[in-house]
């Protein structure tokens, strides 16, 4: 009996560890499914044959699909980077495994690449797809003192969680809308907004996500109990990522396919 319980205490941690690692599954689908919107014919043509007629927001979680096969565990540190507050992405030591940047510069120089094979340009559209959800989940350009947020504990409303977890999937859970609800309820943006949003370089873009990692840190207190004035204060915020994350994913899978 002992044996199975101590069985269950590591299905229930693994899976809670799973789950802290980037923007839930209806996070990552609302990133695939607004990017579809913002498509050229020839990109939407192009990425149909390489995913079999399948959405962006069908393939939007092979990135942490594939974390349980041990073949992939080298794509992992891909996820995010980590650097101190008050200190230039450019001039920190990179990670040798890589991190988000490498990954999602990799990602594109293979599918532009014309020699990669068909097996290798649809592995890294899906992977694509992921990191640039990624990229706009706050936490993931994060601090490596508290993992990312996944050791800064607080309450969600009565439960014990962490800060990472709470941007993750405990708002979008508790907003309580599907992938498609929450695709479908963007906020109305003018072509200039449109046009400002997809400026910039992939730095630019972590950059952004940056600042808003720092005003997290700013507002939120270690042990805190957070819950609806913290929806209030960021749910919103949190959807603006999710749309500027299908923006910019389109437009690169517009500039990759032109």
């Amino acid at each position: 009996m002992k044996k199975y319980i101590i069985l269950l205490l590591i299905c229930i941690c693994a899976s809670g560890l799973t789950a802290a690692e980037d923007w839930g599954k209806t996070g990552h689908r609302v990133v695939g499914e607004i990017a579809e919107d913002y498509l050229s014919k020839k990109a939407e043509k192009e990425i149909s044959k390489l995913l079999n007629g399948h959405s962006l927001a069908f393939v939007a979680n092979y990135g942490d699909d594939i974390k349980s096969d041990r073949q992939y565990d080298s794509y992992r540190p891909w996820h995010y980077v980590n650097f101190p507050f008050g200190v230039k992405y450019e001039n920190h030591p990179k990670s040798e495994e890589g991190d988000i940047i490498q990954g999602i510069e990799k990602c594109i120089a293979i599918l532009k690449n014309e020699s990669s094979t068909q097996a290798e340009k649809i592995f890294y559209l899906k992977m694509l797809v992921h990191f640039m959800g990624d990229l706009h989940q706050p936490l993931h350009i994060g601090l490596a003192d508290d993992k990312g947020g996944n050791d800064f504990q607080v309450r969600w409303f009565s439960d014990g969680t962490n800060l990472h977890t709470v941007w993750d999937y405990k708002m979008i859970d508790f907003y309580d809308m599907s992938y498609t609800e929450l695709a479908q309820n963007t906020d109305v943006l003018s072509k200039q907004q449109i046009t400002n949003i997809k400026k910039g370089t992939l730095l630019d873009w972590m950059y952004e996500s940056r600042a808003l990692c720092e005003n997290i840190y700013q507002n939120t207190e270690s042990g805190e109990k957070l819950g609806y004035e913290y929806m209030y204060k960021y749910m919103d915020t949190l959807r603006f990522q999710l749309q500027k994350g299908g923006i910019r994913l389109a437009e690169i899978l517009n500039e990759i396919f032109s």
